[in-house]
């Protein structure tokens, strides 16, 4: 399995848990760059880190270091026994996916979101918003190049494949690679009932998670409802500065990084988990941890959350960014009683279709009609 360059983090990453789903049925190599010293994945798989340096602070050495991790990769691969390999987010990596088709192997690459957009989204901030959506255009470009070159694509699930326009590649298109969540750690603690009148957000503060949205709901909710940010990020200061006055008062709690074997606590001190993300998301893993815990989510209706927050069902969808209507769609839902049936709804859904044993049934499937 292939990844691009890791963020320096400790914690299980998405690639570890896809390492965990295909070692149940096949030997694994885990092919990347960047990975933190300490990162679990080490003691858990084969690894091989191709070097140690990520992919640069400036645009510049982004892209020198783009085309060189894909040398390393693709004369790595070359010379490697394994017959499938598996792009796990990067699609864009297209020397890499060239050589390994044109040595005979399997070809298989899973988008982990938008790539392009999330770049776009990135680039905006340092150089000239024409200039940034070309660039994002290019990647987009050479992602195609390795969905039309590859022997099959995963997506985390149907609407995700739409939205990333998969859907032309049918032929070889599968939409039911979405990850598991550790139910036996991540489950219900108490009654629903007796949670505080608390919702909150689990995850990045960054741009690309709609902060700056989901703060002016924060401003918007009714009194007796009280938020907790649980995470970190570039926005933690626009938070601070923001909701001051709500921090100062108790009614806004801003955790910054938990460990992760204590996100099941958190989710369990929350009502309702609050989303506001831009369309860069595949899946995010705080849904499935949510829903594990029983707790609903209230998310845009983008990429693969719709198959998975259903309406009025499992949590709510949001149409629209409007943070008044968001804001009055929590306090309705906190006011009504509702959540709690929503909440034995998630739970149900984390254990038959999140759990380990389905991925690993899915992944099985998956190779078998490709290898």
């Amino acid at each position: 399995m292939v990844t691009q360059p890791a963020r320096r983090e400790s914690g299980k990453t998405h690639a570890h848990q896809l390492l965990d789903i295909l070692a149940a049925s096949t030997s694994v190599v885990l092919l990347t760059a960047n990975l933190a010293s300490d990162a679990p994945v080490r003691k858990d798989h084969d690894v091989v880190e191709l070097t140690s340096r990520g992919t640069g602070d400036s645009l510049l050495v982004t892209a020198y270091r783009f085309l060189w991790h894909q040398l390393l990769m693709a004369s790595t691969i070359r010379r490697r026994e394994e017959q499938v390999v598996l792009f796990f987010g990067a699609t864009a990596y297209i020397l890499p996916i060239l050589v390994a088709k044109t040595t005979g192997k399997t070809v298989i690459v899973e988008p982990r979101g938008d790539v392009p957009l999330s770049l776009r989204l990135t680039w905006e901030k340092q150089i000239p918003r024409p200039l940034a959506r070309a660039l994002a255009g290019l990647v987009s470009l050479l992602e195609h190049s390795g969905y039309i070159v590859a022997d099959a694509i995963v997506a985390y699930t149907p609407s995700m494949a739409d939205e990333l326009g998969l859907n032309r590649y049918a032929h070889k298109l599968h939409t039911d690679g979405a990850r598991y969540v550790d139910v036996d750690h991540f489950q219900p603690e108490g009654p629903f009932e007796a949670r505080p009148l608390t919702v909150g957000y689990l995850g990045r503060l960054d741009v690309e998670k709609g902060i700056p949205t989901l703060v002016d709901v924060v401003k918007r909710l009714p009194e007796e409802i009280g938020f907790r940010f649980v995470g970190d990020g570039d926005y933690r200061e626009v938070v601070e500065r923001e909701l001051a006055d709500e921090l100062e008062s108790g009614r806004v709690e801003l955790t910054g990084w938990v460990d992760h074997d204590e996100v099941p606590a958190e989710l369990n001190q929350m009502r309702l988990l609050l989303l506001t993300s831009e369309p860069t998301e595949g899946l995010p893993t705080a849904i499935l941890e949510s829903f594990a815990c029983g707790t609903p989510v209230y998310a845009t209706s983008v990429s693969g959350i719709p198959d998975v927050v259903r309406d009025s069902d499992t949590g709510f969808l949001m149409d629209e960014l409007d943070s008044a209507v968001v804001a009055g769609t929590v306090a309705q839902a906190v006011e009504t009683g509702t959540l709690a049936e929503m909440s034995e709804r998630c739970r149900e859904m984390a254990e038959t279709g999140f759990n380990f044993e389905a991925a690993v049934k899915r992944y099985r499937e998956i190779l078998a009609s490709v290898v």
